[in-house]
């Protein structure tokens, strides 16, 4: 991979002789409203990612959902909102980034207000894919139309660290959320109190967010390569998450796996080929791009694993509720939160996010490592809030590697850099969900045919979980000490 196919610096997206406006004027303003209005935005599609979660055994009960159909309540969205990440994130390009923004929250809350009034599982799961098309729609192009908002690096490192608090922070809060409007009014409020929002947002999106036209529909209207690319994610997401059920060597896994292995080759072959390719793949000639997608993957894939297990370890283990989860976990939210606004920006901009990426993922190593020693009988204070503090490396991580992995973006593909590396992002969870839980639960079961009791045994699957969790962000450590390399800075 070579650093020279493709502009390298942070301010790769603008045209070199833009100046920013001066702090104070209305243009000023008016980026930083537009700031605003993307990340309430992304923060409203992420949240409702984890905080159906909580609300799964009202749903299942209102609703008569069966055991093997209440999963589609989270499946149906996680496969939309994957497979369709890449995509949009071109169309966006093509068409006008603010068009695809304002399209997706529209769809977005659409179907959330769908989801509220839903009266049977087939309702619900149909306004679940909804929810996760316009997601897609919306996130895909969030980060492309933030660099060409942002150009002077210190503004930049400071709009990144808005938006990635809240990535981080969203998922975290989704669960405490959901715990307290399920419980104070009901499962349909984790809906509805998205539609005030979207409204809000598309209000003010319309006069704020940048006009763009795209490049049009001759510069990359590759049909048969969007259906390659979506059939491929789409199918390889399914087989992912229902790895739970079938495990990794059933057929169903192997085929289903192995079409989708194929269908992802096919689009790759035919992006070489295709005269208006879908995703050109010089944007994967720059090293920062291809390095911090693969540091993403690896990365998200043990901290989304954390977030999920540590939920189960608490209420499975330690006998926590619902809402004593979301408020044991309460702490990472503000801490990652305190560290990507308060910190992470000023510490990019004196440092490099290369050198605050790897004192991050150094933080997180410590975080899963503790967690791969957590005792039977932990006591929340000694044990566990320690844990909870150290993901201040997340705060840290995903700020400076959100700018790496958009640094190599031209302004003619900031749209598709940001699909790419919010695909990468929802392979990561999906993929490290089912392998570690997967992981845990034949621990557990080894452990319990031993004569272990069920505490001790589920104990020794999630310490299994965490101690694969631990190499795979040395791994992540490893690829981004060798492959990213600092931004130049105008």
């Amino acid at each position: 991979m070579s650093e020279t196919s493709a502009p390298t610096t942070p301010t790769a997206a603008a045209p070199a002789t833009a100046a920013p406006p001066e702090p104070g004027g209305s243009a000023y303003r008016q980026r930083w409203l537009a700031l605003g209005v993307i990340a309430s935005g992304t923060l409203m599609t992420i949240l409702d990612g984890s905080i159906v979660t909580v609300a799964m055994p009202a749903i299942q009960r209102d609703l008569g959902f069966s055991a093997a159909g209440l999963s589609w309540v989270v499946n149906a969205y996680l496969l939309a909102f994957g497979s369709l990440l890449l995509l949009a994130g071109r169309l966006g390009d093509l068409f006008g980034r603010k068009r695809m923004f304002l399209a997706g929250t529209a769809v977005f809350t659409g179907a959330s207000v769908l989801a509220g009034m839903a009266n049977s599982p087939a309702v619900l799961i149909i306004a679940r894919f909804g929810q996760g098309v316009g997601s897609a729609a919306a996130t895909a192009v969030a980060l492309g139309i933030l660099v060409t908002l942002f150009v002077e690096p210190r503004e930049r490192a400071r709009a990144i660290a808005v938006f990635a608090f809240t990535g981080a922070a969203g998922a975290s809060l989704g669960s405490v959320l959901g715990g307290v409007l399920t419980d104070l009014l009901s499962w349909q409020w984790i809906f509805f109190v998205n539609l005030p929002i979207g409204l809000a947002a598309l209000a003010i999106a319309r006069p704020v967010l940048p006009a763009d036209r795209g490049l049009g529909r001759a510069a990359g209207a590759d049909v048969l390569g969007a259906l390659l690319v979506t059939t491929g994610l789409g199918l390889g997401l399914h087989t992912v998450v229902s790895v739970e059920s079938r495990g990794w060597t059933s057929p169903a896994t192997l085929g289903f796996g192995g079409i989708a292995v194929l269908l992802l080759a096919a689009f790759v072959a035919r992006q070489v080929t295709a005269a208006s390719p879908l995703m050109p793949l010089r944007i994967l000639r720059s090293r920062n791009v291809a390095g911090a997608n693969l540091v993403q993957v690896l990365m998200v894939a043990a901290c989304f694993a954390f977030q999920v297990l540590v939920a189960l370890y608490l209420q499975q283990v330690l006998d926590y509720g619902a809402a004593g989860t979301g408020l044991a976990m309460l702490p990472a939210a503000v801490t990652i939160g305190a560290v990507s606004l308060g910190v992470s920006a000023r510490l990019n901009t004196r440092f490099g996010e290369r050198n605050v990426l790897l004192a991050g993922l150094v933080l997180l190593v410590g975080v899963l490592g503790l967690l791969a020693r957590v005792p039977v009988r932990a006591d929340y204070l000694t044990d566990l809030l320690p844990v909870m503090l150290l993901t201040a490396g997340f705060g840290l991580a995903l700020p400076a590697l959100t700018s790496l992995g958009m640094s190599g973006s031209r302004s003619d593909d900031a749209g598709l850099a940001s699909g790419l590396f919010n695909t990468t992002q929802q392979l990561g969870m999906a993929v490290g969900v089912a392998v570690l839980a997967t992981l845990a639960a034949g621990r557990t079961e080894a452990l319990l045919a031993a004569g272990a009791s069920q505490p001790a045994a589920l104990t020794g699957g999630f310490r299994l979980a965490f101690a694969v969790a631990t190499g795979l962000l040395v791994a992540a450590f490893v690829v981004a000490f060798t492959v990213l390399r600092q931004p130049a800075r105008r």
